[in-house]
Order: structure tokens, then sequence, then C-alpha cells
């Protein structure tokens, strides 16, 4: 696949500037057209520096554009004269792309079949490659008196709307929405030539300016005590303070401020303000006492020299973060920085308060759910190359660090690092891999469950070249024991009448709870209330007319309307009092979610308190620290919540763990479920006991021999990797072999099947015979959010080369109404 997918196409000219022939007069930019990435040439102006890796805004037809500035050229194309070539409007940001980044962007274009462009957009952050918006003003002084009588009623209508408006300009795409036959009207309007459309060029996310108080004078007979004051508080804080800090900390007024300004004590002025993610303040930590383990572990971490692929595996409550902490110190000293990848947003309040406690305000947050203004002045402020660490998401692995010294994944096995939802479908482990080579910096990857790709990987590397560590720290700091796990048949449960979704022996632990002082995390694999809605007397199930999906039920507040939700299209709709196809009464719920695990809790349990904690509850900037510090604070009893409960959190004072049901982790059809329900419930079991206390862990499950039940009961890694991976190699499964699933999806059932069919007969006529072909296939959900869903699946035998022929082709087979994806290494075949 090459670099680019378009030619080379030219802008037309604006105007034409002479440059001496010193300067570089040419430059290819690539753009993000309507068709597609393109690779254009623009002149440059003698009043503007333009260099490759600049993000510069350019001319494109009648719109101006973002896009990155690539390579000087030398002459432009014989076929085209200097009329034709249109210069760079505007440098946006200097100097962003280096040569390893670009290579990098360059690469997971490549790997993961997408457009340059593409990638550089997931990279950078929001609005800096916008377009250009269409605008429609009105030309006041030629419009005469009674002109709505003269013209359609459209057009009466949006010349009404624009002498409305202040300034008598709108945007066409607001005008469309507004007037009926929009369309036609503006062109009526502008054929009397009363309005005039123009295109108002993007601009890039603006910085912050606040007033900032300096000191100027600070010694001074007639000035107050009070004043004086002040202005010591001022110099304690370097001099220099921010006027509305200064309001709050030094209990002053802005009235008095003025006053000092005015005599000349300070001065006031508008700086920039970096927008950035607040942790904790005035926390300091110092760094811990090493086990050997951990001591044996940071030695081999800071002997590497250059690139090398580190497996951190340490069990629950082992002390890795404290490793990471000591390996970046010295990193922090020699001028270099460190970049930390966490899987989920939920997981980086702790982990930021705790190496902001150690290293202060070298420490940053980047994430996607932060603001654009402090996405994009975090992102702006690593440019210069100033030492610090990075703590973020898997998008936080493009963060435009110059002196990268190290890579760390924390929880490296999460499904989460894996892109699904939009282009490109990267994995940030494998992107970390690359970008450790390019920089020439280790990558560590740590987790108490290593992915069986990363075992795979380190401990039998593919080449004697690669330089693979693996490190153990297989006892909790403090030789604290790991907790026992009690696995609680509920056959046997119902058996003796129970009927509660908690068992006999998680009742009593929870019972314990207020007495001993402690705490409970309660793990259920669902949000909402319950799994599905079905009728005790014909069976039929409320679905989602828009998935094949069963509606799950969300229960609010006792009285609240019965609302049943699709957790793939967030279709909603009221529950029906009776069964829709027999009218039978007995419409009942089935499974359990977090809302019905904590409206059984306050019926069962009403003495103790607690918190959910699951995606419903975390929407809100800002959610997961206020809930997290509400429990650790002891505001509640339990922790109830799905996945996100499972990773990172380290809370002292939770005794006990209860898995509600494990069997909705172990029978999914997934080649990878098994690995996935070791390693969840692995993780979960690890939060308990990690304080004083000894904690304990209940599994409530219905299949108590299963394998992976077994294998979380001993806490035992090997013996589960030692059953799976030849489960994986009898059937050529990752890490025996690779992966590569094609999506097609649209609106005609018919026509997805059919072009289903007609890329399948392409590949068995392109692709090699080491590569295994099954499909086309409807998906496991045929049809979400109104959409139908077939899949071919590529797998390649594991000395197999693997090669993506004919790849424009595979487009070209695909008519417009159907969509076409191509998922390399997939973690999800559904």
């Amino acid at each position: 696949m090459s670099m680019f997918s378009g030619s080379l196409l030219v802008a037309e000219p604006r105007s034409f500037y002479i440059v001496e022939p010193s300067s570089p007069q040419w430059i290819e930019v690539l753009v993000n057209s309507p068709w597609g990435q393109e690779l254009c040439i623009y002149s440059i102006s003698p009043d503007l520096m333009v260099q490759p890796g600049d993000i510069v805004s350019v001319p494109f037809g009648k719109q101006i554009m973002g896009g990155i500035a690539i390579r000087y050229a030398n002459s432009i194309p014989e076929y085209l004269n200097h009329d034709q070539v249109k210069a760079i409007d505007d440098v946006i940001t200097s100097g962003f792309f280096t040569k390893n980044y670009f290579q990098l962007l360059e690469r997971v274009a490549n790997y993961y079949c997408t457009d340059l462009i593409t990638v550089i957009q997931a990279a950078l952050p929001p609005k800096l490659l916008s377009k250009s918006q269409q605008r429609i003003r009105l030309k006041i002084d030629n419009i005469p008196p009674g002109a709505e009588t003269f013209c359609s009623p459209a057009a009466a209508r949006i010349l009404t709307l624009l002498q409305e408006q202040k300034d008598g300009d709108y945007s066409y795409t607001f005008l469309k929405n507004k007037v009926k036959g929009s369309r036609k009207a503006i062109k009526e309007l502008r054929k009397r030539d009363w309005i005039e459309s123009y295109f108002k060029p993007p601009e890039p996310p603006k910085a912050q300016l606040k007033k900032v108080a300096i000191l100027n004078s600070y010694f001074a007979k007639d000035i107050s005590k009070r004043h004086q004051e002040i202005l010591h508080f001022i110099k304690s804080k370097g001099g220099k303070i921010l006027v509305s800090e200064l309001v709050q900390k030094a209990k002053t007024t802005t009235k008095t401020i003025q006053k000092l300004e005015e005599n000349g004590y300070i001065i006031i002025e508008d700086q920039e303000v970096l927008r950035l993610e607040q942790g904790i303040d005035d926390i300091r930590d110092q760094s811990k006492q090493l086990s050997q383990d951990q001591e044996q572990a940071l030695e081999v971490i800071n002997k590497l020299q250059g690139y090398g692929e580190i497996l951190l595996h340490g069990v629950t409550g082992s002390g890795k973060t404290e490793v990471y902490l000591q390996a970046i110190s010295p990193l922090l000293e020699q001028g270099k920085s460190a970049l930390i990848l966490v899987p989920e947003i939920g997981l980086t309040p702790q982990l930021t308060d705790r190496f902001r406690a150690r290293f202060g305000d070298k420490v940053f947050v980047y994430h996607s759910n932060l603001s654009k203004g402090e996405r994009y002045d975090t992102w702006r402020q690593m440019l210069p190359g100033e030492p610090q660490v990075i703590i973020g998401t898997r998008s936080a692995i493009f963060a435009p660090l110059p002196n990268l010294g190290l890579i760390i994944l924390d929880e490296e096995h999460d499904s989460s690092f894996k892109q699904t939802q939009l282009s490109p479908n990267y994995h940030a482990r494998t992107v970390a891999k690359w970008r450790g080579e390019l920089e020439n910096c280790p990558v560590i990857l740590g987790s108490a469950t290593p992915s069986l790709e990363t075992w795979l990987s380190v401990n039998y590397p593919p080449s004697s070249s690669v330089n693979s560590y693996y490190l153990s720290l297989p006892e909790r700091i403090g030789y604290r024991p790991l907790p026992p796990v009690k696995i609680v048949d509920m056959r046997d449960e119902l058996k003796q009448g129970n009927r509660s979704i908690f068992s006999r022996p998680l009742q009593e632990a929870l019972r314990n709870l207020k007495e001993k002082n402690q705490q409970a995390i309660l793990f259920v694999n669902r949000r909402g209330h319950s799994t599905f809605v079905s009728c005790r007397v014909c069976g039929y199930v409320m679905e989602c007319p828009d998935c094949d999906v069963s509606l799950s039920y969300h229960y609010t507040h006792e009285g609240a309307t019965q609302l049943l939700r699709c957790h793939y299209c967030n279709y909603t709709q009221i529950q029906p009092p009776k069964c829709p196809e027999c009218n039978s009464p007995y419409f009942k719920f089935f499974g359990s979610g977090t809302q019905k695990v904590t409206q059984a809790l306050e019926k069962e349990f009403p003495e103790l308190t607690y918190i959910r904690f699951d995606s419903d509850t975390t929407r809100n900037k800002g959610s997961h620290r206020r809930l997290l510090e509400q429990f650790s604070r002891g505001e509640a009893d339990i922790l109830v919540g799905t996945q996100m409960l499972t990773k990172g959190l380290d809370l002292a004072q939770v005794t006990l763990v209860g898995v509600v049901s494990a069997d909705g982790l172990l029978y999914l059809s997934d080649y990878r479920a098994a690995e996935r329900a070791f390693q969840t419930l692995t993780q979960v079991a690890g939060r308990a006991g990690r304080g004083d206390e000894p904690g304990e862990v209940i599994i409530q499950t219905y299949s108590p021999e299963n394998s992976v039940i077994q294998a979380v009961k001993k806490h035992d890694y090997h013996r589960f990797i030692d059953e799976e991976l030849p489960r994986r190699e009898e059937l050529n499964f990752p890490p025996h072999g690779r992966l590569i699933l094609v999506q097609l999806s649209g609106l005609d059932a018919i026509e997805v099947e059919k072009t289903a069919e007609k890329l399948g007969e392409r590949f068995h006529e392109t692709i090699g015979l080491d590569c295994e072909i099954l499909g086309p296939a409807p998906a496991s959900i045929m049809r979400v959010a109104k959409r139908y869903r077939w899949q071919i699946l590529l797998k390649f035998l594991p000395e197999a080369r693997v090669i993506i022929p004919d790849m424009k082709n595979w487009y070209k087979l695909c008519p417009n109404s159907v969509s076409l994806k191509i998922d390399i290494d997939p973690l999800h075949i559904n």
C-alpha cells in the first residue's frame, strides 16, 4: 500500500509571488479533500516560513482547509504553469511532525489499511485540520425598501432572518435547516446582488488569556500592613499569580488589587494560561522502599539502553506502579519524558494523583474526555520537549513528546487498548512497540494477567535481535497474602431454597461489613437492571426494532416510568404492561445488571450504603474521580460496578469482593472468551485485601468445575496459559496465527449479502494457500442500528507472510450503499 492514496493534485491560484531562488519556492501538502487524502503542491510566499512537518491552512477550491506540509518541491509538474499554483494561507503549528513521528503515522496507515490523513486526524487534537465554513452575508447598501415584496416567500424569509441578525450574517447550514427551499432562494437573492456567499477560514483553538498580577515593587514606607501582606504573598508565589487565585487565597478583593496596581506595586496584564486537567494539590510523596523483586526489576529497566520490550508480570498489589515511578525519576533528571497508557479514563484519577504527588507539575493528562481547549493546550505544551510525564488512554500513544525516554502500558492485556469504533483500528500496544523502536526507548508492558500475545512474544521472541525481558513480581507488597477465593455453586443455593441473587456466604460477608468497618466491591458483568424482558407464558422476548438484540430494563427509582433500552444503538421505549404477543400479564425481567443488584441491596441490606460505578453513572466529566473519592472517604459501604472495577483500583479498606455471576463471562461465542474471563475475574479478585486487613473473594457461578474458574481460584496464571495456548495453536488462532476481519454493512440486507459473496469470491482468487477464508457469513448480531452486517474472516497460518493484495479493488466491489471495514488483528469476531 502506497503512502498516499491520491495522485498529485493542483490548487487554483490566489496570487503569484516572486521568491529568491535560494529560498524554497514550492512545498507538497497532504490535504483531506472531499475525495480523500490528496498530495497537492503550493507556493510559499516570501513573508511566510513553512517547513516540512508544519500544520498549515491552504486554499482548496473555494475552501480553506487544514493540511500537513510534507516536503519541498524543486519544481512543479510540466503540465502546470506558475499561475495555477496557489500559495500557502498560513502556518497553524510549526515543527510538529518530526521524522520519527511521521514514520510512525505512516506505519500505522500502512499496517491498518487506512489513509494517512485519517491517522493524522486521530493523532491531532480536534479542529486543527478542520474545513472552512460557507456563510451568507447581507449586502445592506444594495437592498431597496420593501425588498421582501419583490421575491419568493423562501427568499423573503431568508432576507428577514439576515436582517434580524445583528451582523446580517448566518452559516449556509443554519439557513438551509431553517428555511425550506433555501438553496433556490439563496440563488435568487445572489442574482439580485442582495447577499454574498463567502467561506470563513477554520480557526484553531484559541489560547486562553487570564489576568495575572506581577510583583513590581515590594518595599515601600507608606504602604499599609494589609497591602504589605498581599505583596509578600505574591512574592512567595514566585512574584506572579493569577488575579482570581490571589483574591481567593490571599482573602482580598479586586478593588484592593487595583489600588496596588495604581500605586505601582504590581502590574496586571493578560497572559496565556494553559487549560490543563487539574488533580490534587499540596500532596507530596517520597520513593518507597522496594522489595527484592522490585529492585531486581528496576535494575534491569534502568540498565536497558535503547529499545527493549519488557513484560512486568506482577500479581495484583505487587507494586508495579512504584517500579514505574522509580524508573521514570532518573529520566526526568536527564531531560527526557515518559508516556503512560491506561485502558480506561476512569483509571486516570488515582494514577494521576499518585504521579503528581511524586513529580508535581511535570505530570499531565491527555485523553478524549478532556475539553477541546484542554486537549489543545496539553498537546501544545508537549512540543518544546520539556521533561514531563503524560498519562492517557490509547490515543495518547500519539502524544508529540520529542525526547521520549520510556513508554509504559499499564494493564497491557486490556482490550480497551484496541480502537474498534473509528478508523484506524489500531492497537495501542502494537503502536507503542513501533514507537519504542523509532525513539529507541524501552517499552514496559505491565499486568497481573498478561495477554497471550505478550506472554509468547517476550518468552519466545520471534527474532534473537529483539531485546525481550520477563520480569516477575510474584508477591504482594509487605508479603500480604493474595485473597482466598471461595467458589459458590448457585445450583446448590437454588436447591436449598435461596431465591436471592446473593448466595448465603455472600450475604453473611455483607452483613459483617458494618461491624468490621470495612468495604466491599460487587462486580456485575452488565449495567442496567435486567438483561432482557420475557413473557413467562409464551416466551416472547422484547427486542430492539433496529438491532438483533434484546432490550435491557433500566430502573431509575421507585414509581418511575419503566424503560427498556438497547445497549447497541440506545433505542428506548416504555415497557408494555402485558406481553405484546399473547397479552399475558406475566411479563418479567430476567438476568442481573448493576441496577438490579443495587435494588436487591436496598431491599435485603437497608443498613448498607452503596455507590454505582458503571458507564451510566460516569458519563459526566470528573464523575470517575468524584465517585472514587466518595468511596475512599468511606461515604459508602459497597461499590457496585462493571468492568471498570477490575482495572487498577487501589482501595485499602476493601476486604470483600463479590462476583454476582461469573457465567456471563464464560460462555461467549468468541475464541478469546476464556482469556477475557480469566483476566476479568483475576483482576477484580485482586481488589480485595490490598490494605492491612486480609481480603476474601466470593465468586457465584453455575459452573464451578469450569477450568477458568478453577485457575482463578488458585490465582494460577500459568495453569491457565498451559491449558489455553494449546487450544489456540490447534486452531491457528492468535497468538498462533494472524487474523484479518473484513466487515460489510448497509441498510439493504440483500445488497450487503451479495456484496459479501462477491468479495468472498475475489479473496479465493487472489489470496494465497496459507490463508484460510471463513465466510462470508452474517455477523453474530446481524443487525445493529438498522444496518445489516456480514463478515469474512481471513485466518493466516503461523508462518505465513500476511499480505493484503488488491485492496483498492476490494472497495470497488462495494456499492456506495455498502460500507467496508478492514480490521487488522481483531480482538472481537462478532
